[in-house]
């Protein structure tokens, strides 16, 4: 199977149960594929939750089994150890065993991640960054593929924290739903997708199919000129006077690799500006802290983007 071929499944089959979402399942799959955390911000009752078990559910392991899929549903009360595991001490052997955390898991779903207290949000740091969870002097590794898909309420929200920079950092996109249009809602309501047609979803794609079109998807091609505009345009968010915390580094690399992702999952085997343009704010703008709150960030984004790219085409 071509891996563009795995992309194009993958979003047809999210699709049955996403209504009226093509360019969101688009930009998510493109995460999926660039081995990025993805990080879901809307209002409540939009089908952020859905979204993690459907694609949980579209992908199938060596068995034919759906990938393991945890849900942890962040509150004020949860602890880091309810998230990574902890060492449990058995009575009969007189020694300790290691008891899993949902975390390790192939598909994690941090639900509504900003109920919860930033110290146990950061239990998440070590295993979104490094693809592992120390626990005494042992590292735990989680099975691959990894993702870890968090849903946020927007920060006005009553009981919401909000993200630590270095949390928001780990996150390779930022997307949000959006209410569905009037064809699509007409749709949700006459067959109500999240409920008997998700439990009905079978896999469409085989774990081994998804993995070399992860690889796929690292080898895309993305001429050095548009690498030069990828750093020019997360260094000009260090400078920008809008800003006063810019993008780092590590946001530079998920640029780089989301980019190629979205160019293979759109049938091509380069990356084009139209790709940057299109990702330059669900890549950038969750790390940045604007000086004025009341600005607007994707909009700031989108000129820096058009700046740079328009600059290649007159040069």
């Amino acid at each position: 199977m071509r891996s563009e071929q795995a992309a194009e499944i993958l979003i047809q089959g999210a699709a049955r149960i996403i209504r009226g979402k093509g360019e969101f399942l688009e930009l998510f799959t493109a995460g999926l594929l660039a081995k990025g955390h993805v990080l879901i911000e809307d209002n409540p009752g939009l089908g952020k939750t859905t979204v993690a078990k459907t694609f949980a559910k579209l992908i199938a392991d060596e068995e034919g089994k759906p990938l393991l899929f945890k849900r942890i549903q962040f509150t004020p009360d949860l602890l880091p150890y309810d998230i990574t595991g902890v060492d449990v001490f058995d009575p009969e052997s007189r020694s300790f065993r290691f008891v899993p955390g949902p975390v390790l898991a192939n598909i994690v779903l941090a639900d509504e991640i900003n109920r919860t207290t930033p110290k146990v949000q950061s239990a998440l740091l070590e295993v979104m960054a490094e693809r592992q969870v120390t626990i005494g002097s042992e590292a735990h590794y989680p099975p691959e593929p990894f993702m870890v898909i968090a849903t946020e309420n927007p920060i006005e929200s009553e009981g919401t924290f909000p993200l630590p920079a270095a949390q928001l950092d780990r996150f390779m996109l930022r997307l949000s739903l959006g209410y569905p249009d009037r064809e699509a809602e007409l749709s949700i309501l006459t067959e109500n997708p999240g409920e008997y047609p998700l439990t009905q979803l079978e896999p469409v794609l085989q774990e081994r199919d998804f993995l070399a079109a992860q690889e796929a998807a690292a080898q895309v091609f993305c001429h050095e000129t548009l690498k030069e505009v990828i750093a020019d345009i997360v260094r000009d968010t260090r400078v920008h006077r809008a800003f006063r915390l810019g993008a780092s580094p590590r946001a530079a690399l998920h640029f780089l690799a989301v980019v190629k992702a979205l160019a293979l999952v759109r049938g091509r085997s380069y990356v084009t500006d139209e790709d940057l343009l299109t990702m330059t704010g669900p890549v950038l703008a969750h790390r940045l802290k604007l000086r004025d709150p009341r600005a607007e960030e994707a909009s700031i984004l989108r000129e820096i983007a058009l700046a740079r790219i328009n600059g290649i085409e007159q040069g």
